[in-house]
C-alpha cells in the first residue's frame, strides 16, 4: 500500500510582517531544547531555482502554551544541532556538507 505524501508546511511572521512558509522535514529534541530543520517552499518556480537549498534550523521555543521558533545564538549549540540534522537527513535527502 503506497503511503500519501501529505508535507509539514508551517508559515512564520518575521518581524517586519513578512511570511515565509516553509516545509518541516525533521524535528529533534534534547534534553535541554527542541529544534526543526525547515526548507523555504515557494509559489514562484524561479525562486525555488534561484534558492541556495540550505536548510533552516531553529530552535522551538513555548510560551503560555504557543509554540514560538526563534534563532539560535550560540554557536557550539548550532553547530550540534546542524551535525544531528545533517546526519538524520543526509540518506533521505542529497544533502552535500559545506567546506570550511
Amino acid at each position: 500500500m503506497d503511503k500519501e505524501y501529505n508535507p509539514d508546511i508551517i508559515t512564520l511572521e518575521d518581524d517586519d510582517g513578512v511570511e515565509y512558509t516553509f516545509e518541516v522535514l525533521d524535528r529533534i529534541e534534547t534534553d535541554e531544547a527542541r529544534y526543526v530543520a525547515l526548507l523555504p517552499v515557494y509559489d514562484d518556480p524561479q525562486k525555488l531555482l534561484d534558492d541556495s537549498g540550505e536548510l533552516v534550523i531553529l530552535k522551538v521555543v513555548e510560551e503560555n502554551n504557543e509554540e514560538f521558533f526563534e534563532d539560535i545564538e550560540d554557536d557550539d549549540e548550532y553547530n550540534m544541532i546542524v551535525d544531528a540534522f545533517t546526519e538524520r537527513l543526509q540518506d533521505a535527502f542529497e544533502i552535500e556538507e559545506a567546506e570550511d
